[in-house]
């Protein structure tokens, strides 16, 4: 019975449909094509309110009228902690606000009771005896008030807790409890209350104030009387602990960074978990300072493999992954346009750190490589697959190959400042290689990038050459063409990594060291070595390779020439290089032979023709300015001159030659060399430099003393060590 309806139902509403349908037809009047569409209000104003959001947005991270913990996740993290902690806290510190507050109640009312500010007037004014009635008859008369005001206050009790019951005296009780507790708080400048920290409070898990600012006093950073001031509160970064202070006005954020180690003595931890700073920029000025404290030694733990192992190929043009900081941040290093120095001793991962350097142009396949191993060793035979040019020897004949190499280098980089001229703004903006021209094989401008491990071996060499018609030394024509190339080259795309276990200034040229835009210094043997690889002064600084420690392999200070992690103002840092043992680095080489057959740059050696470079000597001679005559400079290289007499031929350079300068100011040279000025004129009359008065013309056209060195005093000086009238050796062995 239902299937019959449902069944009638539907055949009227089919029929019912059909007439409605034929209805509607012969109603309809055909107007074209109906397109679809989409309805667009113009007046929403879209790109507005993105505009708007992105405004916000940064307003919100920048101004200082946001919390810190509004911005940032780790901060909103530590607040919530130090919020638990102070609700965990508040009935402890409510209780002991009460009873400081008891306490200064019950020492009003003493002074109050014994007329205290009578009595100390009339001591003052020598009329105790005579005043003594008067005090005493008052004294009397506040106890009888006191008295009245207890009975009073029992009364009242007794009565309100009669007539109204106990409610209102515990109401009574939480305000008396309150008014108690204000009058107890902690409050600047009430004796034995002044905070640890002027600025805001801050609970912390284990970081207490009071610690941070003993230390500082027992280091001598900060007087007894003065404070630290806090600007960022201690937070939790890494595994440790990270806080920024501001110091009294009178004290330099330098001072802490110098005397570091007084610092990590102070709080007991060692020197390489502690990290100092300061906060340059528009964040920072010349009296704060940035800490980080490590639970543990930061460097004990088990290194971390190259992340490059995990990609399929890397562009040059990108720092390279190096390592990792104390604090865990991954440290990249650049390369181009720039230039890489590695000393070390034997057995603290130099080798490993210049072969990271190279795994990250390895994995360019438009990026040509030189390889000079003068280990004569192993360790460099993988890269024999994708370089241009290779060899590994330690030979006289290893030798002379390399100065060919350097000297078509030269010629190249030449030619490509010449073709440079020829391009137009558009594609060659400046006088630089960019990344469009390193990838135009018509250019013919790839990065070039050449190794050389064991560099003392080639400028230690003193094999004989002939070089415009003169005998030289084939280590001395070596730096002269490692100098060059590591001032002009980068600019054309020339990559200079040298690595070397003889750190020492008859190794390496002052002239070379003083253009070699980045340095990372392994654990060396003193701090002479440490500075000959960072830089003059770097362990005054508190930068100090000789102070890492034995079991710290592949651990070394960065000098950077360029940002990293941990920001573009920051001097040097320690850092622990990536671990890339042999079967990796083989890796690495292997992709990088595939991705440069895949792109057709495999050349060279690699590509097996080994052809005989291009080579034109006189050009090149006349281009490098070899066989100048420099005394000087010259005998300044050939020996290893004590400090400062070193530093400061480092930096008067060819001012120090004939045509130069002949009167240096003492001002100056304390200033650019950062130097303690009693100390250092103490020094130079050691080696024959007095400080004379000197005549010069001022501004206004007068003449004005101004007391200096006279240069060719200097130069004797150099010419005596170099003679070995002076012996550097008797120079201190500390700083």
């Amino acid at each position: 019975m239902n299937a019959e309806n449902v069944s009638v139902n539907t055949t009227a509403e089919s029929v019912n449909g059909t007439t409605l349908a034929a209805r509607v037809a012969s109603s309809v009047e055909h107007v074209g094509p109906v397109l679809d569409g989409e309805l667009i209000d113009d007046t929403l104003p879209q790109p507005r309110r993105r505009t708007v959001r992105r405004r916000f947005a940064r307003w919100w991270l920048h101004s200082p009228r946001v919390p810190l913990w509004l911005k940032s996740k780790p901060q909103a993290v530590q607040a919530a902690k130090d919020a638990t902690v102070a609700v965990l806290r508040s009935p402890w510190r409510y209780c002991g606000a009460v009873v400081r507050g008891l306490v200064v109640g019950a020492r009003w009312w003493r002074r109050w009771i014994r007329v205290a500010d009578y009595r100390t007037a009339a001591e003052e004014s020598e009329k105790l005896a005579d005043k003594f009635t008067e005090i005493r008859e008052l004294t009397l008369f506040r106890w009888k008030v006191t008295g009245a005001v207890a009975a009073v206050a029992a009364v009242v009790v007794a009565v309100v807790d009669l007539v109204y019951g106990s409610d209102p005296l515990w109401i009574a009780g939480a305000v008396v409890s309150v008014t108690l507790a204000i009058l107890g708080r902690r409050k600047v400048g009430s004796p034995g209350r002044k905070p640890a920290l002027a600025g805001p409070r801050t609970l912390t898990w284990t970081m207490d104030p009071q610690v941070l600012v003993d230390a500082f006093r027992d280091a001598k950073l900060i007087g007894k009387d003065e404070a630290l001031r806090l600007v960022e509160r201690a937070t939790r970064v890494g595994d440790g602990w990270a806080i920024t202070v501001d110091l009294p006005a009178t004290r330099k954020a330098a001072d802490v960074v110098k005397n570091r180690d007084a610092l990590a003595s102070a709080l007991a931890v060692d020197e390489v978990q502690l990290i100092v700073e300061r906060v340059r920029g528009n964040g920072g000025h010349a009296g704060r300072v940035s800490m980080w404290v490590a639970d543990e030694d930061p460097y004990s733990k088990p290194p971390v493999r190259t992340p490059l192992l995990g990609v399929s190929r890397w562009d040059a043009w990108r720092p390279v992954p190096f390592g990792r900081d104390a604090r865990d941040r991954r440290v990249d290093l650049p390369l181009v346009w720039t230039s890489l120095l590695v000393g070390a001793i034997p057995r603290q991962g130099k080798t490993f750190s210049a072969r990271l350097a190279a795994a990250g142009l390895i994995l360019d396949a438009w990026v040509r490589l030189y390889v000079a191993d003068f280990k004569a060793g192993k360790d460099w035979d993988a890269a024999g697959q994708v370089a241009h040019r290779f060899m590994s020897g330690d030979e006289p004949d290893h030798v002379l190959t390399l100065v060919d190499w350097l000297v078509e280098l030269v010629g190249e980089v030449q030619g490509r400042f010449r073709r440079m001229r020829d391009l137009d703004d558009l594609t060659c903006p400046e006088s630089k290689v960019t990344p469009e021209m390193s990838r135009d094989s018509s250019l013919n401008m790839p990065i070039t990038a050449i190794f050389i491990d064991e560099v003392q071996v080639p400028l230690e060499d003193r094999t004989p050459v002939v070089v415009q018609g003169k005998k030289v030394n084939t280590g001395d024509y070596v730096g002269e063409l490692l100098t060059w190339l590591a001032k002009k080259g980068p600019a054309a795309g020339i990559v200079l990594v040298l690595a070397t276990q003889r750190p020492d200034s008859k190794t390496i040229p002052s002239g070379l060291r003083a253009v070699l835009g980045s340095r990372f210094a392994l654990r060396v043997m003193d701090w002479r070595d440490s500075n000959i690889v960072l830089g003059e002064q770097m362990n005054t600084r508190g930068f100090d390779s000789s102070r890492l420690l034995p079991s710290h392999k592949g651990v070394g200070i960065l000098r950077p020439d360029g940002d990293t992690a941990a920001g573009a103002d920051v001097l040097a840092m320690t850092v622990r290089t990536y671990y890339m043992p042999n079967e990796d680095w083989q890796t690495i080489c292997q992709q990088g032979r595939a991705l440069r057959e895949e792109a057709g740059t495999l050349t060279g050696h690699a590509a097996g023709q080994d052809t005989q470079p291009e080579l034109d000597h006189a050009a090149v001679a006349r281009a490098i300015g070899s066989g100048s005559n420099e005394p000087a400079t010259a005998a300044a290289e050939r020996v290893e001159l004590p400090e400062p007499l070193a530093a400061v031929v480092e930096y008067l350079g060819d001012d120090l030659g004939d045509g130069g300068r002949d009167f240096v100011p003492t001002a100056e040279l304390v200033d650019a060399l950062d130097v303690e000025p009693t100390a250092f004129g103490r020094q130079m009359s050691d080696y024959g430099c007095r400080s004379e008065r000197f005549r010069v013309p001022a501004e206004d056209g007068r003449t004005k003393q101004v007391r200096g060195y006279a240069t060719a005093d200097i130069r004797a000086a150099v010419d005596a060590v170099a003679a070995g009238m002076l012996d550097p050796g008797d120079e201190e062995d500390d700083p």
